[in-house]
């Protein structure tokens, strides 16, 4: 996933014609948030599951958060993305590790069902999170490319809204043309992981397909873990 961002970092964005009015630029908080939350959730997985003690993704998250922080207020952008395309990888390859031991904590028998029960929960959970952070992260040039641009007419996403606007039907003289936020990355992981299927938003990109496919597979092995420690119980 790491090449994918380094492939995305130079992807290419579309001309902004000369005086246009630009959109607002883009919330960072709900990332924010959401990468906080990943290193929240995980504190909840027992130590036979984590990669190491369980805080150490926190600090991780929190150690690669500040300068992440501080590179956008300053400007710096193209710093600011490689941070970001590392803390996406930081977080994913946690989150895989530890899938890696639950899946390999089921036929030992040493955790009590309850506890392989909300353990797996805890990285479906973690599981939305991150996906959600890599499609805002890579989409359209990222944020950051999204500001430079009016509305979103273009991305690896082709989400209800570009279909309305380009029908007609939205963003003519009724306000700022439409541009996606977190919360929308965040519902297209959700339903990536619910029904294994992005639903209303169709995947373009040759990257995105394989990221929902890869969240997808991790999803499905999360919720068989789930039956079978359910099976269990019952």
């Amino acid at each position: 996933m790491v090449v994918f961002a380094v492939v995305r970092i130079h992807s290419t964005q579309s001309q902004t014609p000369p005086g246009a009015r630009l959109d607002p630029p883009e919330p960072r908080w709900p990332a924010v948030i959401a990468v906080l939350a990943v290193g929240g959730v995980y504190t909840a997985l027992p130590e036979s599951l984590a990669a190491g003690p369980r805080w150490l993704l926190p600090v991780i998250v929190v150690a690669l958060l500040i300068p992440t922080v501080i590179t956008h207020r300053r400007g710096r952008h193209a710093t600011n993305q490689l941070l970001g395309h590392l803390l996406a990888g930081v977080i994913t390859l946690f989150m895989v590790w530890s899938l890696v031991l639950l899946v390999r904590a089921v036929p030992t028998h040493k955790e009590p069902p309850l506890i392989m029960l909300r353990s797996a929960a805890a990285l479906w959970v973690t599981n939305v999170l991150v996906f959600a952070y890599w499609y805002w992260r890579l989409d359209g040039g990222g944020p950051y490319g999204r500001d430079q641009r009016i509305g979103h007419p273009t991305g690896a996403f082709l989400f209800p809204q570009m279909t309305l606007e380009r029908q007609g039907g939205a963003g003519k003289g009724s306000g700022p043309a439409w541009s996606p936020r977190f919360i929308d990355y965040l519902f297209l992981a959700f339903n990536t992981s619910a029904a294994f299927s992005p639903t209303d938003t169709p995947v373009l990109s040759r990257w995105a397909k394989v990221l929902t496919m890869i969240q997808a597979t991790i999803s499905v092995t999360v919720i068989v873990v789930l039956a079978a420690r359910a099976v269990n119980i019952l």
